[in-house]
């Protein structure tokens, strides 16, 4: 018979438990991470980035044409080639290109471009045109259901940032998990029993599971609080919402957790009415945060682990509106970041005075699909036809 004691114990432990995150207990009872299992990093540019003022084709003439209030100085671009530079607040993406760590897609898009957000984003996010076969499932999601348990019991995919989680991290079996701020991760003192506070190891099986599972949790806590202070000191990440959750997907990734895709978003590129200063801020803090990043790795020994994928969920126009901003568009760059990619420019540079006659904007040259497929296979090792919903010739984005 059990004791009013037994009992006490017993519940006391049950109710410790829940109090310790999930995939860090699992972490901590499994076998230790695969440190050389690799991982993908996704940032989403919500609102639609103005790509001919990002990726600059500064010797196009219709540059100068259609863009005078938005025009960036020449001499002061962050220069690629004799006609293309960056736009002058990416100086650290400048670095990385430099140093072989940065490939640019350009004119990215998909067949017939919707210059609606939700309904373009739905596209980007799913890989899917009808909306009948999106099922709320998305692309990284149905890849991570075709593969093996992450290492550690951590969830396959990570969102560090508030609100929803991304339709693309939603599979069917794979498991995704959101954090906001690191304080998530890290178990406040007072939830914390004493030397003593769990008492000796019982005889009952159960009991005994319990316990171990919250001194696995406490101790997995108890480590990733340790990297979590260490980036909070680390200077080197720019004082950003984007830097405070790069900084916080090192942290996790040099503290061990098994996860293979995170996810981030930075908000703000619908710029319709006075973008320079805006605009330039947020290629500023994209840049700073992705350097930061992957500086921190290599520091760690973790970057060759790592590629960072960049895409925004349409370009904007070529023709700057008159409130000096642009509108919704459709082709426009995407960002491949790390050491194991193939640096510099992928596919043609737009040209500003040739547009797709039906849309009366830039050409779509390359399916971001084609992207998403050489992410997943060449780079995750997984299957992108089902992810897909078709075959997509991949694109020489990764070293051999």
């Amino acid at each position: 018979m059990q004791s009013r004691r037994d009992f006490l114990q017993r519940a006391s432990l049950v109710a410790l438990a829940p109090m310790v995150p999930a995939f860090l207990a699992r972490t901590a009872r499994a076998a230790m991470p695969d440190k050389d299992g690799r991982i993908l990093v996704v940032i989403q540019l919500d609102g639609g980035n103005d790509g001919v003022n990002t990726v600059v084709p500064f010797a196009d003439e219709g540059y100068a044409r259609c863009r005078r209030a938005l025009r960036l100085p020449k001499e002061q671009l962050v220069k690629i080639n004799d006609s293309v530079g960056l736009h002058p607040a990416m100086g650290d993406a400048g670095k990385l290109l430099e140093g072989g760590r940065l490939a640019i897609l350009q004119a990215v898009g998909y067949p017939n471009p919707s210059r609606s957000h939700f309904e373009s984003m739905a596209i980007w996010h799913t890989a899917r045109f009808d909306p009948e076969d999106r099922g709320g499932l998305g692309w990284i999601g149905r890849g991570l259901d075709d593969d093996h348990t992450p290492a550690g019991g951590a969830p396959g995919a990570v969102f560090v940032g508030g609100g929803q989680l991304p339709v693309a991290l939603r599979g069917r079996r794979s498991v995704a998990s959101g954090l906001t701020r690191p304080e998530d991760l890290v178990l406040a003192p007072e939830a914390k029993p004493g030397p003593t506070g769990l008492g000796a190891e019982p005889k009952d099986d159960l009991l005994a599971f319990v316990r171990r599972s919250a001194l696995d949790g406490y101790a997995a806590a108890d480590r990733v609080a340790e990297v979590v202070r260490a980036g909070e000191a680390d200077n080197r990440y720019p004082a950003t919402d984007l830097g405070k959750q790069m900084a916080l997907m090192a942290g996790l990734i040099k503290g061990g957790v098994g996860t293979r895709v995170y996810y981030a978003r930075q908000p703000g590129y619908d710029t319709h009415a006075a973008q320079l200063g805006p605009h330039a801020n947020l290629l500023r803090e994209l840049s700073e945060a992705l350097k930061a990043f992957l500086d921190d790795l290599a520091a760690a020994k973790l970057e060759e682990r790592v590629a960072v994928l960049a895409f925004s969920e349409f370009g904007r126009t070529v023709q700057e509106n008159g409130s000096a901003g642009t509108d919704h568009g459709t082709a426009g760059p995407l960002f491949l970041a790390g050491p194991c990619v193939k640096a510099g420019l992928v596919g043609t540079t737009p040209k500003l005075l040739d547009p797709d006659p039906k849309y009366g904007d830039l050409r779509v040259r390359l399916d971001f699909r084609r992207a998403y497929a050489t992410v997943l296979e060449d780079w995750l090792g997984l299957p992108a036809k089902a992810a897909l919903g078709a075959e997509f010739e991949n694109l020489p984005l990764f070293q051999t």
